[in-house]
């Protein structure tokens, strides 16, 4: 039984700024929700509802995001605008959030070590605050459902282009179904041709706590932090580790070209102005196409 997930939403969102100067990237809205919104709903959506999120300096709205706002709350009933308080109240609802700050940026195996003592000896669930999965299944739900088949820590992969396995840390091993693989090796960033696999690392897990040994015997690694990747090495030495092939599509918030394909992509699946701004797109590229 997965009980726990922790939400690692420390970093500092550069490649955003001037954006992200006073305000979290995990906050910036795709329309009208904020990212990091989307990531505990899939938590929630997966049966858990015990959540531990790493912050850092300057994230304080994530944390007044899914607290009550009296002042507000009051607002919109004065307003009588029944659907939005009701919207204001389930996210103060949502989920038992927990919140403890990584005192300093220095990789993500460091930030989940934060998580020691709230999961305990326990499996938990891990989602990037800056990733967003669109699936049927809730993602997380998947590795659950592959979790309790073989008892061991699972992580989501993805099939990325060839060309482009020097981004991701990127797994290696043997197919055990068209999902499942037993993993024997795991690169961070490899170049293209020491690659083991294009199966790239989705941003979502499900982990052992024999992880917090691992990262403890950790040393820093490509840019200098403490990479998850090389952690989940040293835990390879000591139990078995399975990658599952996620059915979805992951929608990656930490850069700007996919931040804003994202927001076109759901803004097309709202019903309440999908043609209009389908009907606007079409426009657009008829008139560059034109020039």
């Amino acid at each position: 039984m997965i009980r726990k997930a922790v939400i690692p939403a420390a970093g500092l969102g550069t490649r955003f700024l001037p954006a992200t100067k006073s305000q979290p990237k995990e906050m910036l809205p795709i329309i009208d929700t904020p990212t990091i919104q989307y990531v505990v709903q899939e938590a929630v959506d997966s049966g858990i509802e015990d959540i531990l999120i790493i912050t850092g300096r300057g994230k304080r709205a994530i944390e007044d995001h899914f607290d009550r706002n009296v002042e507000l709350e009051a607002k919109l009933e004065e307003k009588q605008d029944e659907l939005l308080w009701n919207e204001m109240r389930r996210l103060s609802d949502m989920a038992n959030i927990h919140y403890v700050r990584q005192r300093e940026t220095n990789g993500l195996g460091d930030a989940i070590y934060y998580a020691k003592q709230h999961v305990g000896n326990e499996p938990f669930a891990v989602l990037l605050g800056d990733t967003i999965m669109d699936s049927v299944i809730p993602v997380t739900q998947q590795l659950i459902d592959t979790y309790e088949q073989y008892q061991s820590t699972v992580i989501a992969v993805e099939t990325v282009p060839r060309e482009k396995v020097n981004r991701y840390g990127i797994v290696g091993g043997d197919a055990l179904s068209e999902t499942i693989m037993k993993l024997d090796s795991l690169v961070e960033k490899p170049s293209i041709e020491s690659a083991p696999s294009n199966l790239a690392i989705a941003g979502r897990y499900i982990l052992s706590p024999e992880i917090f040994t691992a990262i403890e015997q950790t040393g820093k690694g490509k840019g200098g932090e403490i990479q998850l990747t090389d952690s989940f090495q040293i835990l390879l030495r000591r139990e078995n580790i399975y990658a599952h092939r996620i059915e979805g599509e992951r929608h990656d918030i930490g850069n700007k070209l996919d931040f804003l394909k994202t927001t076109v992509k759901f803004a097309l699946k709202r019903k309440e102005f999908s043609a209009p701004f389908l009907k606007f797109l079409r426009e657009t590229l008829a008139e560059y196409e034109g020039k």
